[in-house]
């Protein structure tokens, strides 16, 4: 089993301005400490379940730059990209960016989005939920089309939401056949049937019980159009938090999850920006996960 981390809160000591030195010092030490990726959310202010909407928060794709100059191993993405908050071409364009910059070690983290209090107080369009889905479908396959050969494709793309003329990626992505795609979200009709036709990778939530139906309905989508399930990492975002749980607990948490399906879990660890937490974990859990 693989191990990530998303970090989710900036409200560290020192302020704004201790905000780039401390998260420079954490990947860092991620990196060193094992583990496999290094993952923001894709908010605009921070969700209520970890914080007051006030607290601060970075802008997803530009602190994911920063983050590779700091890095030169762990893969780096958005947990999970809102797809409302950037057009298709401009995905593809920034993750390709990404890869390039970080010498091949990008991922397109996306979903449907949810968070409609954020869009409308900053003025971004958050159409109705179906429109947003007819955007994602859009939006994969842009990016397969613009991730195609070379530079992309001279075809014009008609989408349901999305009109383009000329799908050119130049400099291509560094990652061949292109960046991992993954699909955030459990949705069983929607979302896991995108999955199956257009990603490398799925993210669910909840625990071992859960993620297991989650992972036997792709399956059977996979099935319905003759793609093989093992195709697809099998990721499921999890909380550590080691003032209320033990290594040992988490190592046992992470094992149950393996045998539901589970192959990478990315934790979203609480007091990240304390080192000390990072280095318990690559002691205590990491080296346990690798059997698993």
């Amino acid at each position: 089993m693989k191990l990530g981390l998303q970090i989710r809160s900036f409200t560290w000591p020192g302020g704004a301005g201790e905000i780039g030195p401390t998260l420079a010092r954490v990947v860092a030490c991620a990196e060193e400490v094992g583990f496999e990726s290094i993952w923001l959310m894709d908010h605009l202010f921070q969700i209520r379940s970890a914080g007051r909407v006030e607290e601060p928060m970075l802008e997803g794709m530009t602190a994911l730059g920063f983050m590779a100059a700091h890095t030169s191993r762990a893969r780096l993405g958005l947990m999970v990209g809102g797809v409302p908050y950037r057009s298709p071409a401009i995905w593809v364009k920034a993750t390709t960016t990404l890869d390039v910059l970080s010498g091949g070690r990008a991922w397109l983290g996306i979903g449907a989005a949810w968070n409609q209090e954020e869009a409308r107080a900053l003025g971004i369009p958050f159409p109705p939920l179906g429109e947003r889905f007819e955007l994602l479908e859009d939006t994969l396959k842009v990016a397969h089309a613009m991730w195609s050969g070379d530079r992309g494709t001279e075809e014009p793309f008609e989408g349901r939401r999305v009109r383009a003329e000329r799908l050119l990626n130049s400099p291509q992505s560094l990652t061949r056949p292109h960046p991992p795609i993954l699909i955030g979200g459990g949705g069983e009709r929607r979302t896991l049937r995108l999955v199956a036709r257009y990603a490398d990778a799925t993210n669910v939530f909840g625990g071992p019980v859960a993620v297991a139906r989650k992972y036997a309905i792709l399956r059977r989508h996979c099935e319905e159009i003759g793609r093989d399930p093992d195709e697809i990492e099998r990721t499921t975002l999890q909380d550590i938090d080691l003032r209320t749980e033990s290594p040992a607990r988490i190592v046992d948490w992470f094992g149950e999850l393996a045998d539901s399906g589970a192959q990478h879990v990315i934790a979203a660890i609480r007091d990240v920006h304390d080192l000390g937490v990072l280095e318990t974990i690559g002691r205590d859990v990491i080296p346990q996960l690798r059997g698993l």
